[in-house]
């Protein structure tokens, strides 16, 4: 493909049968947009333009990727309509290429190898087929002593279909490649059938009119699985799904439990990363090398260095450096940052802040709008009172500071270097490196209180 063709996406169907307020191309598929997996596809096959063709107010064309053009169908239905409303931009004598937005499984190879056999052979059309399907229903492929297409046989119906055409097993698909010049001029002189004008109404035309129209066979039954339905698109993430983590296995990375693992198309994982049954990734996540993740561990839009072990956590939004240790059952909130070689513990919640290299929250701790310095010790159920009823504010702690269990720092707090807390203090003036902050009532025992307590009457 040496200019490289135009790809339109056809992503103007209403599909109601998915039951949804979405539009059925932008349900997703492991974490991106069906419809995104198909223009990818397009501009990885060398496509020099791809344009979507959407309906107004379907919410598509605000959320197509960069770099996708689009176009509204204000006028006809049907997919020969569809294409009309792409006029502007079909170039002359461009080569165009017709997908649909609902086949997120169509490959960047199979789109190329149709363009280059479409060019080779000189047609004004070429179709995709298949002969490793069931034909029922589909449209069956007759070809011509010469080897091109001579018509095809709709078969949705089966009334008055002849027997000959029926025993036929190729069939057409629903991916194309056509002449642009002579796809808008057959375009332009075919009728609407049932109110609809339909794409493939231009064959029969281009073949009486002497223009060759040639097939692609292909062994690919994948790429026209389309998604009409809820079901139809388990179907297609399951496929999808596998896919994504045969590449990352093939890459070096070991997975436990692949069937009960979820893994979305922007993840990064690294080399020697053992992943866990049970464990989410998804979004812009990137995993270094040599983690351990789960068992039943997610992450969403997070950066985890190399050599990180996270069981039974859940991060989003974070960033984990070398070598740090979390969980199990850790809790890292948007803006959470720690440090290399740091460890967050059990029932341990990070939101906004940086725990130093080396600094160790072991557990049951809450830790908001903080800093804490390296090596620092933070005791079990250590609170960062991070909010007044109005305004967040923020906690320092130096580095090697000890907090005893049970400590509450009241923010705007600054604990120094070094410093102490004592067990069960509410601190709310800084501490002083070096220094122990202790802020609790003295103790008071009462002598004789169990005593009293046993003679004490039922009522």
């Amino acid at each position: 493909m040496a200019a490289g063709p135009i790809a339109l996406v056809m992503a103007a169907g209403h599909g109601t049968r998915m039951r949804s307020s979405l539009a059925k191309v932008l349900h997703p598929v492991c974490g991106r947009p069906m419809l995104h997996w198909v223009t990818a596809a397009a501009l990885g096959a060398g496509a020099a333009k791809v344009v979507c063709v959407t309906r107004p107010g379907d919410g598509v064309a605000e959320a197509l990727p960069e770099g996708v053009e689009s176009v509204e169908q204000v006028e006809g239905e049907g997919t020969g309509s569809a294409v009309l409303a792409a006029r502007s931009h079909i170039e002359a004598g461009a080569t165009v290429l017709v997908l649909s937005g609902d086949h997120p499984l169509i490959a960047a190879d199979l789109i190329a190898e149709l363009a280059a056999a479409h060019g080779k052979a000189g047609a004004a059309a070429t179709l995709l087929t298949t002969a490793e399907l069931d034909p029922t229903g589909y449209g069956r492929i007759v070809r011509a002593a010469d080897g091109s297409v001579a018509r095809i046989v709709e078969t949705k119906s089966e009334d008055g279909v002849a027997p000959e055409d029926l025993a036929i097993r190729e069939i057409n698909i629903g991916t194309y490649a056509f002449d642009g010049d002579a796809l808008l001029d057959a375009l332009d002189q075919i009728g609407e059938t049932g109110g609809e004008r339909y794409l493939t109404g231009v064959f029969t035309l281009l073949s009486e009119a002497g223009q060759r129209v040639s097939a692609h066979p292909t062994k690919d039954t994948l790429s026209s699985l389309g998604v009409n339905t809820r079901a139809g698109l388990l179907e297609v993430e399951r496929i999808a799904q596998r896919r994504i983590i045969e590449d990352h296995a093939r890459a070096g990375v070991s997975f436990v439990s692949p069937e009960s693992t979820v893994v979305e198309v922007g993840v990064h994982i690294g080399q020697d990363t053992v992943v866990d049954s049970g464990v989410t990734l998804r979004g812009e996540t990137r995993i270094g090398e040599e983690c351990r993740l789960g068992p039943h561990t997610t992450i969403a839009d997070s950066d985890v260095g190399r050599g990180v072990a996270a069981p039974h956590c859940f991060l989003n939004g974070a960033r984990v450096d070398d070598g740090a240790s979390l969980g199990p059952f850790a809790y890292l909130r948007p803006g959470a940052h720690i440090g290399e070689g740091a460890k967050i513990g059990s029932f341990v919640e990070v939101k906004n802040s940086r725990v130093g290299a080396g600094a160790k929250v072991p557990h049951l701790s809450y830790i908001g709008d903080a800093d804490v310095g390296e090596d620092s010790n933070l005791g079990a159920g250590t609170i960062t009172a991070n909010y007044d009823g109005r305004e967040k504010h923020r906690t320092t702690i130096g580095k090697r500071v000890k907090s005893g269990i049970h400590t509450s720092l009241v923010a705007p707090v600054h604990v120094g270097d070094d410093a102490y807390t004592g067990a069960g203090s509410v601190i709310t003036e800084d501490v002083p490196e070096g220094a122990l902050g202790i802020a609790r009532p003295d103790q008071k025992n009462v002598e004789g209180y169990a005593k009293r307590a046993e003679d004490r009457p039922s009522k």
